[in-house]
């Protein structure tokens, strides 16, 4: 199994961009303050422009057809956000983004972009490359849930937070971002009571444990793949960013 470090650093490598591509967005583009609990954006807004997170941590999100709110995404520093919307007639927003920390953005209009990567036909394959990864990511997430159900989801959601947010320690890894039951289960569109029943039979089988400050540390992981048919996706896909 690799370290929490050797993951960060694979990750880190995978997503990031050239100095060009950044250099790009950041002349076109200027910052927005984000405050928590409001909306960068919602679902079947006119998708105007797309976003990279200077600071702050954004939430994916998307309502079901019962109403249920189901998390797709938590966005960190660097992070494009907005991008599925990219080289499309009348495009709406997809998906919403909530606010959880405040941080700030910066704002890239959707017409300067595409002007901007029409002349550049490197930076343009670049970025649809960068696009192409985060669609992998939304589709596994999407499969994970439509074919096992709200635990094989909740189980998921697991190792895509051990792969983002792990730390290897003497009992297992420990997932470093407190996350509440309710914010578990609407990862897998669940109730928290679900949720609550589902993490109690993990402790019982000795498969996770919670330490004090409320932090999950998964100590057999290989059970949570197994229960899911786990198709070995390399890292870059199988996360929670």
């Amino acid at each position: 199994m690799q370290t929490a470090k050797k993951i960060h650093q694979h990750r880190q490598h995978n997503n990031s961009i050239s100095h060009e591509l950044r250099r790009l967005l950041e002349s076109i583009s200027h910052t927005k303050r984000t405050h928590k609990d409001t909306f960068l954006f919602q679902e079947g807004m006119d998708a105007k422009e797309i976003y990279i997170l200077k600071s702050g941590i954004i939430q994916i999100e998307k309502l079901t057809a019962d109403g249920k709110e189901l998390t797709l995404r938590i966005c960190k520093t660097n992070d494009l956000i907005g991008e599925l919307t990219l080289f499309s007639d009348d495009a709406k927003y997809l998906l919403s983004a909530r606010v959880m920390t405040s941080g700030e953005v910066l704002v890239i209009n959707r017409d300067r972009l595409e002007k901007a990567l029409i002349n550049d036909g490197a930076l343009t394959f670049e970025f649809m490359r960068w696009v192409s990864n985060h669609m992998r990511i939304f589709q596994s997430k999407i499969r994970d849930l439509l074919l096992n159900g709200k635990k094989g989801a909740l189980y998921s959601t697991l190792i895509r937070l051990t792969n983002s947010y792990g730390i290897e320690t003497n009992e297992g890894i420990l997932i470093e971002m407190s996350l509440t039951n309710q914010q578990l289960a609407n990862f897998c569109a669940a109730t928290r009571e679900s949720v609550n029943r589902m993490l109690s039979e993990l402790r019982k089988l000795d498969i996770i444990h919670v330490n004090k400050t409320g932090h999950i540390i998964v100590k057999d992981l290989q059970f949570l793949r197994d229960e899911i048919g786990c198709e070995g996706c390399p890292i870059e896909v199988c996360n929670i960013d």
